[in-house]
């Protein structure tokens, strides 16, 4: 209960929603009320909010600090591991797509970089993490899974965690599996930090591997900085949801240490 309430409200906070929610009062206060100067107040603040939000450089530079808190994973500079652990993200699963088309957004860039670590380290297991969301039979570890092993992982070097639903579960069952042994820890960019701190707050030292990074440094054409795009409205939400997710963590940390 306390996963699915945590999930709809802050499903409710991000960027779409939370500007679409301050539309509707505004509506509600021109059409209904005599609050006519609030309404129109709020209206705008909105329309520029998501203004804002969609244009590339201000999208990127919100999410830029959190992607760039970690480098790259390069082999040479670490020692060889045993284990590279990737984590679940979005997903769907049918039997008659590609297996690639069933890792939704940031999953399959996930994939694609443990198993790039994966051969970059002979002899590795690769974990995949998460569970199947409440409508679907399979878990998003067993659907990463399957991606591998379709790109040549053979199976027998493929663990699966497919009961975790959120990043702190993930922590937990991996401590579970491998002790403390070294692992390296692949999600995306943006994520990382985050889970970074779940995976310390267990005892243990990944090595992290920031994959399907979003904001952009290299030169772009002009309109492309210029003109509002969805695309560059998903960084924005990504910054905001990340944001979202810290704080939680916080207040979770702070209430596990009061208990």
């Amino acid at each position: 209960m306390l996963f699915i309430l945590k999930k709809t409200v802050g499903g409710l906070l991000l960027p779409l929603p939370f500007i679409l929610l301050i539309m509707a009062f505004a509506l509600v206060l021109l059409w209904m009320t005599r609050w006519q100067k609030t309404g129109k107040v709020c209206f705008s603040l909105s329309w520029l909010l998501l203004l804002l939000l969609s244009l590339q450089p201000v999208a990127d530079s919100l999410l830029r600090p959190i992607e760039s808190e970690y480098p790259t994973y390069q082999p040479q500079a670490h020692p060889p591991v045993k284990y590279v652990v990737v984590l679940g993200g979005g997903y769907t699963f049918n039997p008659d797509w590609a297996p690639s088309s069933n890792l939704i957004s940031n999953s399959l860039p996930r994939v694609a970089e443990g198993i790039r670590i994966y051969r970059a380290n002979p002899g590795a297991k690769l974990i995949f993490t998460g569970g199947a969301a409440m409508t679907n039979p399979v878990s998003s570890a067993a659907v990463a899974g399957k991606v591998a092993e379709s790109l040549g992982v053979p199976e027998s070097d493929i663990l699966l965690l497919d009961k975790p639903k959120d990043t702190h579960e993930e922590s937990q069952q991996v401590k579970m599996l491998i002790g403390q042994q070294p692992f390296v820890l692949v999600t995306s960019a943006n994520h990382l930090p985050r889970a970074m701190i779940f995976f310390h707050q267990q005892g243990l030292s990944p090595i992290p591997a920031p994959a399907n990074q979003l904001a952009i440094d290299s030169p772009l054409n002009p309109w492309e900085r210029t003109l509002p795009q969805a695309l560059y409205f998903s960084h924005s939400e990504r910054a905001w949801y990340e944001t979202l997710g810290r704080a939680w963590q916080w207040l979770s940390r702070d209430k596990a240490a009061a208990d």
